[in-house]
């Protein structure tokens, strides 16, 4: 969805139409987007982009909010990963066709968030459940909640659908390089990070490898950006996705 887009929505619990949404404004909102990566065409991130694959997929269930935030990082899992589901999250209402996958036996879904609290410690799992699954020719799935770590509580605590799903912790040494909004902590990474780290301790390091330059890409494309400032010469992150790129086009 485009942050230009408002037109009514149908509210999934009521089947009534909400009123429209009001365009998000950010500072910057006037700047000329790239209408394929949505980055300002000052630093365009489509030459960069460079598919991969991977044993696991990422569903996202995201928060209606992060739909309009250029900044949002989840969108770039699926420049990345052809296969990433994107689902908009509704406390009451679930996504008819992420129930439908929930429920379809090829897949082991984790529900990645934090083991902090004891109600829900008979569901915590480690990495060795994803490569169990893998052993078992399921293909493991890791549901991110993207949005905010307030709104991401809030969808883990709202969501009675999802109250089944085993939930995997993500242990990491990674601090974020995320620089476009502030973290309350270091250890809170940005979604695609969560998603790059996820891979490689599932054993996809090279499909974690193109999504963590992609992100180092976007990550500095933008925040050049921000400053009206073309970045000149290529980082060593865009000159490894060109090469990576010309090694797909031979």
């Amino acid at each position: 969805m485009s942050a230009s887009d408002t037109s009514p929505e149908c509210d999934p619990a009521t089947g009534h139409s909400r009123p429209p949404r009001r365009e998000f404004k950010a500072r910057g909102s006037f700047v000329i987007r790239c209408e394929g990566c949505n980055l300002p065409k000052l630093n365009c991130l489509c030459p960069y982009q460079v598919k991969a694959e991977s044993d696991a997929q990422v569903w996202l269930i995201t928060h209606s909010l992060e739909h309009y935030k250029p900044t949002n990082t989840g969108r770039l899992i699926s420049d990345v990963l052809a296969q990433t589901q994107v689902f908009t999250w509704y406390r009451t209402a679930p996504d008819a066709q992420l129930t439908a996958l929930l429920a379809d036996p090829r897949y082991a879904p984790f529900l990645i968030f934090p083991d902090d609290q004891p109600d829900y410690a008979d569901r915590v799992v480690g990495m060795d459940a994803v490569h169990s699954a893998k052993q078992d020719s399921r293909i493991p799935v890791f549901i991110i909640l993207d949005g905010t770590w307030r709104q991401a509580r809030r969808m883990f605590r709202k969501s009675a659908y999802l109250d089944s799903l085993p939930v995997l912790p993500l242990r990491t040494e990674r601090e974020t390089r995320y620089r476009l909004r502030k973290p309350a902590s270091k250890a809170h990474l940005c979604t695609a990070e969560v998603a790059i780290e996820l891979l490689r301790q599932g054993g996809d390091e090279n499909a974690a490898a193109v999504l963590d330059d992609y992100f180092d890409v976007f990550n500095d494309s933008y925040a050049a950006s921000r400053f009206y400032k073309k970045i000149a010469e290529p980082t060593e992150a865009m000159t490894r996705l060109l090469a990576r790129q010309e090694v797909l086009e031979d």
